[in-house]
């Protein structure tokens, strides 16, 4: 099974480059995880506080998960393991700054928006920590943006492609693609309630969300289109896991 997990991250960073290289050409940039130090100390305190409830219930919803199939635990790891991959990879944007995917969409739909908040956390710790992609201070915005917000938006739409009779493949696909979009819109808004300026903060919303829209909307649908050939990866070679995970969360 341990060779089969190898395989799966080395299909991972080989599809997802060449979706890279076909939508931008990629140059040094910073990152788009808004960095250490950034946000005014009262909004850092303020996100910490707001996206901490939903990381404790996200343990919980693990823990019961975990606790009725143990099995489940390595594909958890996967979905930690694609998220972290594709968050870390930083894509030029038009500002000097950069955009990146989130690999949130497919853990989310796999185990639900709780599960994979903490999975989100998690991997936004050890980015600020290891590769100096985000921060301590910011941690707590970030993690509401791409690890609370994405998975509900990515599990609902989901739950709403499944129940309008879309297929398997449309319904990962619009999940993880505008989970993405509703990420970077959170980010924005993040941003503008932290910077108004004398302009107002509709203004500067709309200076946030412009920024990013150039690389960040085939940026998503890129990630979509990655969601799907590696859940039916998964579909192909985990039927038991998946199986299990239907059944724990029925």
């Amino acid at each position: 099974m341990g060779g089969i997990v190898v395989h799966f991250l080395k299909r991972i960073l080989l599809t997802f480059l060449i979706l890279v290289i076909i939508v931008v050409l990629p140059k040094p940039a910073a990152a788009m995880h808004i960095m250490e130090g950034f946000l005014p100390i009262k909004w850092a305190i303020f996100w910490t506080i707001t996206s901490l409830p939903f990381i404790i219930l996200g343990f919980f919803s693990i823990s019961k998960s975990v606790n009725k199939n143990p099995e489940l635990k390595l594909l958890l790891g996967v979905s930690g393991a694609f998220a972290f991959v594709l968050s870390a990879l930083k894509i030029p944007s038009v500002t000097g700054s950069s955009s990146h995917p989130t690999g949130i969409g497919l853990g989310a739909v796999l185990f639900g928006p709780l599960a994979m908040g903490v999975i989100g956390f998690i991997v936004l710790l050890f980015q600020a920590l290891l590769l100096a992609h985000g921060g301590l201070t910011t941690l707590g915005a970030n993690t509401f943006s791409m690890a609370v917000v994405g998975p509900f938006a990515a599990y609902g739409i989901y739950s709403l492609s499944k129940k309008a009779g879309f297929s398997q493949g449309i319904g990962i696909f619009l999940a993880a693609s505008l989970a993405n979009i509703m990420t970077y819109i959170t980010t924005s808004f993040q941003l503008a309630l932290a910077f108004t300026g004398p302009t107002g903060f509709l203004v500067s919303l709309g200076k946030f969300l412009g920024i990013f829209a150039f690389t960040q909307i085939p940026l998503a649908i890129s990630e979509g289109m990655l969601t799907v050939v590696i859940y039916n990866f998964l579909a192909q070679y985990s039927k038991n896991e998946l199986s299990q995970l239907t059944n724990t969360r029925g």
